[in-house]
């Protein structure tokens, strides 16, 4: 007699991964409008970091979205249909009808959608759940992306204008003269914060060194090094976006400071030690010593400017005091960050060097990577870290700097909360 056997039908595979950074967003539907715009193959990976944390997600892609990225992609990264056209289904009502749907975000939203919203044009798919979502008074949030001189148009003002106090919009980033799309980790922080989910960072008092600094040979030569000090800032801006409150402590680096941190300019070491010795009568949450330091420095300056006729010149170098290692010893409580820069190291050596800087600093966290290597000297905008703490080492993995930022604020978040 054969047995028949009930065969449990799985949920798409695409769905494995949700709520696997969190569940701030789980029971939450949203809605993903993708216009078109190059931006739009972001949208793939916002639509992933949004199921992370639990939302159910459902793309509407405009018809030139199609032509640069297959419907099957969306279906893929989802697992839901994808909304290419409406049918006799009602697909516009089932997704932003009243309580159908808790958020709509256009991403990445271009000067046509924006003008078919605030001026009630409803002839593609994506202006029709709009204007739907709209009546409905589903929260819409709109992350616009085009060239700078469009943005600039009066007509595209009128429209952000008429529509600001109705709907939200994420800034752009003004870069290489366009209005680009906010990265879909910055939305989707928008989100959770949208939801209540803010982060542990919030109202953290945290000071942060960054750049390089400059020991004087004499009044007009120095010894300094080659940091510019990029991923100290990128790394203060993401804790301003967090919600922290960010002391920056910075050497002469060539990178502009953020908007939003109490910022302090030092240029020598000693400058440097003193400025973050006088920060710390007050009292920090988290200090991250970023900032590329002069191990040595020269022993006797001279005040005078060195005679360029010498063949030769001796120059006596002594051994700068390392900040990092008397950090604690204000501060006991203080989480502590340093990083550890290497040349041409293995894994297991980079991290054997993190593991002996954490203990002779006592720090909790340190962030170490090797500039040696071939793949940072050919594009330094690019970097792989690992971060070492007294449970594991974990890996970045090769990232441009600010999604190296990104990561160590992540990590940074995960230890607090422990």
């Amino acid at each position: 007699m054969a047995i028949k056997r009930k065969i449990k039908k799985r949920e798409h595979p695409s769905l494995d991964i949700v709520n696997s950074h969190g569940i701030e967003l789980s029971d939450k539907k949203i809605v993903l409008c993708v216009a078109g715009s190059v931006a739009a193959y972001k949208a793939i990976e916002l639509a992933r970091l949004l199921m992370r944390h639990g939302a159910d997600v459902t793309c509407v892609a405009s018809s030139a979205v199609t032509k640069l990225i297959q419907p099957d992609y969306f279906k893929w990264a989802t697992g839901n249909d994808v909304i290419t056209k409406l049918t006799g289904n009602l697909e516009h009502i089932k997704l932003a009808d009243y309580n159908q749907s808790d958020l709509l975000i256009v991403y990445p939203a271009t000067a046509n959608t924006l003008g078919k919203l605030a001026n009630g044009i409803d002839d593609t798919p994506i202006s029709t759940v709009l204007t739907v979502g709209f009546g409905a008074k589903i929260p819409i949030l709109m992350c616009l992306a085009m060239h700078e001189s469009m943005y600039e148009n009066y007509a595209v003002k009128k429209n952000i204008e008429f529509l600001k106090n109705k709907i939200e919009f994420l800034d752009p980033k003004m870069i290489e003269g366009k209005a680009k799309a906010p990265e879909p980790e910055d939305v989707l922080e928008h989100v959770l914060r949208k939801f209540g989910f803010s982060s542990i960072l919030k109202k953290k008092n945290i000071l942060i060194t960054a750049g390089p600094t400059i020991e004087h040979i004499d009044p007009v030569r120095t010894i300094t090094n080659q940091s510019s000090g990029k991923t100290g800032i990128l790394l203060a801006e993401e804790l301003i976006s967090a919600g922290s409150k960010v002391t920056l402590v910075y050497g002469p680096g060539i990178e502009k400071p953020p908007k939003g941190a109490k910022v302090i300019r030092v240029s020598t070491g000693k400058e440097m030690f003193n400025e973050v010795k006088k920060q710390m009568r007050k009292k920090f949450d988290v200090i991250i010593m970023a900032a590329a330091i002069s191990d040595y420095i020269p022993e006797k300056p001279s005040k005078k400017k060195i005679k360029s006729s010498q063949d030769t010149l001796k120059i006596n170098l002594k051994r700068a005091p390392k900040i990092i290692n008397h950090v604690k010893k204000i501060q006991k409580n203080v989480f502590l960050v340093g990083f550890k820069a290497e040349v041409n190291l293995s894994r297991v050596e980079l991290v054997r060097e993190a593991r002996k800087k954490m203990k002779e600093s006592n720090a909790d966290m340190i962030i170490a990577n090797d500039i040696g290597n071939s793949r940072y000297r050919k594009n330094p905008e690019n970097n792989e870290v690992i971060i070492v703490n007294s449970e594991r080492e974990i890996s970045s993995g090769w990232k441009k700097k600010q999604k190296i930022a990104k990561f160590i604020r992540k990590q940074l978040e995960e230890q607090l909360n422990k």
